[in-house]
């Protein structure tokens, strides 16, 4: 292990011991986390398009996001801070299940306990993660599996997410392959299973956790972030450490990591059992009409390309040029194409993509376009992978999941 690296540690760890070893949420309670805008107080940077008229709400070390519900906080990304690479950390989405979240770890008494299969049960103390196992870093898109719902019909029942549940950033970490080499994993493991540090309001409650295969968690790319952005875990998305998975749902990247089971039988709970499933039908879809009962957990993402700029219901001048752009995204494999349509569908066109900025980042892409008609004008856009995957016209399923469908956006040209 090489002095700059041990340095780099060393700082990290002075400067989340000094800030984050108090309450990082700083005495607040579940119930007065948030501040709510009327409508009169609502942010003045969103003079680049339409005024959101959903509720608003700042939480401690975040901006002014989008509020879906307080209790637990279901916290939105406005579409503006998607035209950057990454998404800055005090804008990251936010989606708990539990009310009864984090709001204070002390980082001295703070433990990653390993239990189940494994051949010497451990207790990782922060310092271990920093100072016992080489740092990797990647820049990785999430998104909740519930991005876009509201846009399903007919309407789902679920949080009415618009396209804001997603972001990309850059983590720093460990391999979860590496803690589970020094766990010593028993040969008659067939999943590792994670659980934060959430509680549920009632006994009876399950915890929230959630499994990989022994393969995935041995051979994959997953691993354990304590850093975002180069800073600290924000509290809301995690702290003080948070699994990340590359190229699946955020429902699989657990928050304020604290447990990891090694189990020689699969995890039966709820939200394996019951939540997060999608129909097993070509496409995941299904008729509204007669909604399928066999269904399979949800994993990996759709190829999928959205609009970023211009913005819903946004003003565009007949005869001056503009740029739409957007981002694509997949499970890994890569986005080999990226197409428009300014006519709502009738023909199409490449848009350029921006370099990659890693294997499971989001693409940027762009294309220029000088509106020649007054009135509303239809939008389009889709994504191809490396795989052939292309996006649907149509997808519904019962639970709002995965949104893969071509991507329309209407603006209005005077």
């Amino acid at each position: 292990m090489n002095e700059e690296i041990q340095v780099a540690r060393r700082r990290l760890l002075k400067a989340m011991l000094a800030t984050g070893a108090t309450t990082a949420l700083a005495g607040c309670s579940s119930g007065s986390l948030f501040r709510r805008f009327t409508e009169a107080g609502l942010p003045d940077h969103l003079g680049q398009g339409p005024v959101d008229m959903r509720p608003w709400a700042r939480y401690p070390e975040k901006a002014d996001l989008i509020m879906l519900a307080d209790r637990p906080p279901l916290l939105e990304t406005p579409m503006h801070y998607f035209k950057t690479d990454l998404t800055p950390n005090d804008a990251y989405f936010v989606r708990w299940h539990y009310a009864g979240l984090p709001t204070h770890v002390d980082l001295r008494t703070f433990r990653l306990n390993f239990m189940g299969a494994v051949k010497t049960p451990l207790q990782l103390s922060f310092q271990d993660l920093l100072t016992k196992f080489e740092p990797v870093g990647a820049t990785v898109f999430s998104q909740c599996a519930g991005n876009s719902r509201s846009f399903f019909r007919p309407q789902v029942p679920g949080a009415e997410w618009t396209n804001g549940a997603m972001g990309n950033a850059h983590y720093k970490g460990v391999l979860l392959r590496d803690v589970l080499k020094m766990a010593g994993v028993q040969g008659n493991a067939v999943e590792a299973s994670f659980r934060g540090l959430d509680e549920p309001p009632l006994q009876s409650s399950p915890h929230f956790e959630k499994p990989l295969t022994i393969d995935h968690a041995l051979q994959g790319d997953a691993m354990i972030a304590y850093e975002m952005n180069g800073a600290p875990m924000p509290m809301l998305n995690g702290f003080p450490i948070r699994l990340v998975v590359p190229g699946w749902f955020a429902t699989y990247w657990v928050k304020a990591l604290s447990q990891i089971t090694l189990r020689t039988e699969p995890l039966d709970n709820f939200w394996v059992k019951t939540a997060y499933r999608i129909p097993v039908t070509p496409g995941f879809t299904e008729d509204p009409k007669h909604p399928t009962e066999t269904t399979t957990p949800l994993t990996n993402y759709p190829t999928r390309a959205i609009f970023v700029s211009p913005e819903a219901g946004g003003k565009l001048h007949k005869g001056s040029p503009c740029i739409v752009e957007g981002i694509a995204v997949d499970d890994g494999a890569g986005i080999r194409r990226v197409e428009v349509s300014t006519d709502g569908g009738r023909t199409w066109g490449d848009a350029q993509l921006d370099a990659v900025i890693d294997k499971y980042s989001w693409r940027r892409w762009k294309a220029r376009w000088t509106p020649t008609e007054t009135g509303t004008a239809t939008l389009k856009c889709r994504a191809t992978n490396a795989n052939g995957e292309t996006q649907p016209d149509y997808e519904w399923n019962h639970g709002g999941y995965r949104r893969r469908v071509v991507e329309s956006l209407a603006v209005e040209v005077v």
